[in-house]
């Protein structure tokens, strides 16, 4: 996957992005995702005529085109929030994009190596902080002043957020699957 995107897609909600920009982030992910469902594809036709066990590759294939769409809607937020806000969610954003980014690139690198999962922790604290900070900002009444719009984005990016961490989860099992189905084959 482009992961290099999320960052960047993220510090849409704390500085202007051009609109440009967020579709080429959000065609960048979907040839991603696309690539890597032709390999699947590819995988589960070789896989019929091995008699060896592989990993099935369509919960894979499931799994990233749900981060794709976590990323569509996180894409279809994107516009900076007030300042206030923007500066308070910059620092949480900014970590959640580089952790996301960190796991989405060590997933990719164990399933080409067929290893292990990395560690998902990094990404679920920086997840959580962000929620923390979500529910702070709620608590403070600083969402009051805010826009329909302003707190239909802010609520999306939320719902993306967590969704994109359930999802996150999901990979991170698959991942694992990819793994143990190279190990059982090779202690055959």
């Amino acid at each position: 996957m482009a992961t290099c995107s999320v960052p960047e897609l993220l510090a849409g909600f704390t500085q202007r992005l051009d609109a440009d920009k967020v579709r080429q982030l959000q065609d960048d992910l979907g040839r991603s995702v696309i690539a890597f469902q032709e390999i699947a594809a590819e995988a589960k036709r070789e896989r019929l005529v091995a008699l060896g066990s592989e990993p099935d590759p369509a919960p894979l294939s499931r799994t990233l085109l749900r981060l794709r769409h976590d990323f569509v809607i996180i894409g279809r937020a994107v516009t900076p929030f007030p300042s206030d806000i923007a500066q308070r969610l910059d620092p949480l954003l900014s970590r959640v994009g580089q952790d996301v980014s960190e796991f989405l690139n060590g997933s990719a690198t164990a399933l080409i190596l067929r290893r292990d999962s990395p560690s998902l922790q990094l990404a679920e604290a920086s997840l959580k902080a962000y929620g923390l900070a979500i529910n702070s900002l709620r608590n403070e009444g600083l969402t009051r002043a805010l826009s329909n719009s302003e707190v239909e984005r802010l609520f999306a990016l939320s719902f993306a957020l967590e969704q994109l961490h359930h999802n996150l989860i999901d990979l991170a099992r698959c991942v694992r699957e990819w793994a143990g189905g190279v190990r059982a084959k090779t202690t055959l």
